[in-house]
């Protein structure tokens, strides 16, 4: 299996494959196939709830697609965001914690599940949960903005606004802070970030879709409509 990602910052994964090769894709991230290549929509690994926590509260759909090649295929995926997309290697001693709602897809063999709170509290801005990455492979992901990674020695910090942190490795430590004071927040536009130490590897976008939202006015609109209901793998519930 091969892959190139172009046309960044409206970036696309392409991904050549094999005979019998198989990638996993977020539902929704097929631009396009080429070739023949069979398509199979299943619910994402592991148990019900472990599903339902991934869906409802990591951000991602309750659905994956297998994209399976018979003879040489191509394909191409993307995620929501206008930004880049990157390859993170997940290895079974190197699982990674991902920013809700960045994955594009994954070779076999990676896993995906949540955090509780408790573990990874006031991390990725108002997000109350992230996604973990285990097991080893290939993860595609996708952020507002550029995408760059910074390499941690053991006992080195780095600080990151929670708005702008994309991935970090799980055996990086890490504490939530307040920036500046009061004034600050109110008046700095900072507040929340996350203190991390290494050794690792941490992933951080230049964008904050928070700010472009803002500047959209869709956070006032949103307020004039009736926001009543649930969201689930894509849908409102009522």
């Amino acid at each position: 299996m091969h892959y190139r990602i172009i046309k960044e910052p409206m970036a696309m994964l392409e991904v050549e494959m094999s005979d019998g090769e198989k990638i996993t894709g977020e539902s929704g991230a097929m631009v396009y196939t080429r070739g023949n290549v069979e398509i199979k929509t299943r619910t994402r690994e592991g148990g019900f709830f472990k599903k339902i926590k991934v869906t409802a509260l990591g951000g991602e759909s309750f659905f994956v697609n297998d994209f399976i090649a018979h003879g040489d295929c191509s394909i191409g995926l993307t995620g929501p965001p206008i930004g880049d997309i990157v390859l993170i290697g997940v290895r079974p001693a190197t699982g990674f914690i991902v920013q809700s709602g960045s994955y594009v897809a994954s070779s076999s063999g990676v896993m995906l599940d949540t955090q509780w709170q408790g573990f990874t509290k006031g991390l990725f801005g108002s997000e109350f949960f992230m996604l973990k990455a285990t097991g080893q492979g290939d993860l595609f992901v996708n952020a507002y903005g550029g995408i760059i990674s910074k390499e941690l020695a053991a006992d080195e910090k780095m600080t990151i606004d929670n708005y702008h942190l994309v991935a970090l490795s799980e055996q990086c430590s890490y504490n939530v802070i307040k920036v500046g004071g009061l004034k600050t927040t109110i008046l700095g536009g900072e507040g929340l970030a996350t203190e991390i130490t290494g050794p690792g590897v941490v992933y951080f976008q230049t964008k904050n879709l928070r700010e472009f939202i803002d500047l959209l006015g869709i956070n006032q609109r949103a307020e004039t409509t009736s926001n009543s209901g649930v969201s689930f793998g894509g849908f409102r519930i009522s």
